[in-house]
């Protein structure tokens, strides 16, 4: 029977009382005397369980994991052009007709292009797709099994990329759906970890969803090594040796469980259509960059890797800018209003009708935010009217609960 204590939103101060169930939806909560002794799960990190130098690296060792392994996939573009410089799929290239403008014949690379799209379509497919099943085994097994299987598949994916030649190009189909559903899985357990900063919680998951993105930056740095002299199979075989450093932070760093947090009133779930179209956007342009890139390029390599690091320091900035969402959330939560910025428009970019189109559904999707802050306003018309404060986050003081 798995017991989770947390602490009364009535008594949040130190050595307050606190609120015990015992995992049964039909037990009655209660509330023991102040001073009475109340035994957490052995291993949870909830409440004030775990110091501050072990909250503090939980969180920093997560963060270092999110954003050197998580989402490394989305450096798709960088991995690309190593890859087509060694040779894989070079099979499909055709000879063309066409002459360039230095009067020599260009290969006809398209079917070699549509293999690498396919790839990346296939793995960040998996990257969304099974969320639904991982997110199940999570709950239901807890942190420790989830991350086991999150090492297993991400120790694959590595070990087959390095054992992977233009012969076997075809392993790259497995390996990089392997490093895509390992690391959305890693990602899914680091995202408790806020659990344990209370107030900046918001703050912590965003920086966590930044780190992600910026872990792109990994094939960059593949990249770059590999024109420095590096092989491809050294550089994966050293990250396959890098699931060490997972598996030890999963034993002495993260819970067995879950790291509990009281689930909010009236809580609420929804559509995520808005999420949808913007990453179905994102992977569109991952996936086609580096050969929209060599057609504007005219087939000159070294423009294209020049805009292929242009880009992967573009996604490096993720780290920056997505905690800056989980700010405004924390503020708001914590009854500041931030006022709302216009949503920047997208840069429009020269390839195909497809993007276009797409570009006219993102702006479309600036609707939610709109619509978010509209019932949100609602929703505080009517409070004030009825005289009922705002719910306050778990652990703020009340002016009823302030020290005289």
């Amino acid at each position: 029977m798995v017991r989770v204590c947390t602490a009364c939103p009535r008594h949040p101060l130190p050595g307050s009382k606190l609120r015990c169930s015992d995992g049964d939806s039909d037990s009655r909560r209660a509330w023991p005397r102040a001073g009475a002794a109340v035994t957490p799960q052995a291993g949870a990190m909830a409440g004030g369980g775990a110091g501050a130098a072990k909250r503090l690296g939980t969180l920093l060792s997560g963060l270092l994991e999110c954003g050197a392994f998580c989402g490394i996939i989305f450096g798709w573009a960088s991995l690309v052009f190593v890859l087509k410089d060694l040779g894989y799929f070079k099979d499909l290239c055709q000879p063309t007709a066409t002459p360039s403008p230095n009067r020599t014949l260009l290969p006809d690379c398209s079917w070699q292009d549509e293999q690498f799209s396919l790839v990346f379509t296939i793995g960040s497919f998996m990257n969304n797709f099974v969320t639904f099943p991982m997110g199940f085994i999570f709950d239901r097994f807890g942190t420790t099994v989830a991350r086991l299987i999150a090492i297993s598949l991400y120790t694959g994916g590595t070990l087959l990329v390095a054992f992977s030649t233009p012969e076997l190009a075809v392993l790259l189909f497995p390996a990089m759906s392997m490093l895509s559903v390992g690391g959305i899985l890693l990602l899914l357990t680091n995202m408790q970890v806020g659990n344990l900063f209370g107030k900046y919680r918001s703050i912590i998951i965003t920086l966590y969803n930044g780190a992600f993105d910026s872990s792109s930056a990994i094939f960059l740095i593949i990249k770059v090594l590999y024109e420095h002299g590096l092989s491809l199979r050294a550089m994966f075989l050293f990250m396959a040796a890098c699931s060490a450093w997972h598996l030890l932070r999963t034993l002495f760093l993260m819970p067995r469980t879950h790291i509990p947090y009281p689930l909010p009133p009236a809580y609420d779930y929804g559509y995520v259509a808005w999420l949808s179209v913007m990453q179905l956007r994102h992977y569109l342009f991952i996936g086609t960059l580096n050969p929209l890139l060599d057609h504007l390029a005219r087939g000159d390599s070294h423009l294209v890797s020049t805009y292929t690091n242009a880009f992967a320091f573009t996604q490096l900035c993720g780290v920056l800018c997505a905690p800056w969402n989980g700010l405004i959330l924390d503020r708001h939560k914590r009854g500041k209003n931030p006022r709302p910025e216009a949503p920047r428009p997208h840069a429009l970019t020269p390839p195909p009708q497809m993007n276009l189109g797409l570009i006219a559904v993102v702006l479309v999707a600036f609707v939610s935010p709109v619509v978010v802050v509209c019932e949100c306003r609602r929703r505080a018309k009517e409070l004030g009217a009825a005289g009922t404060p705002l719910t306050a986050p778990p652990g703020s003081k009340t002016p009823a609960e302030m020290p005289q």
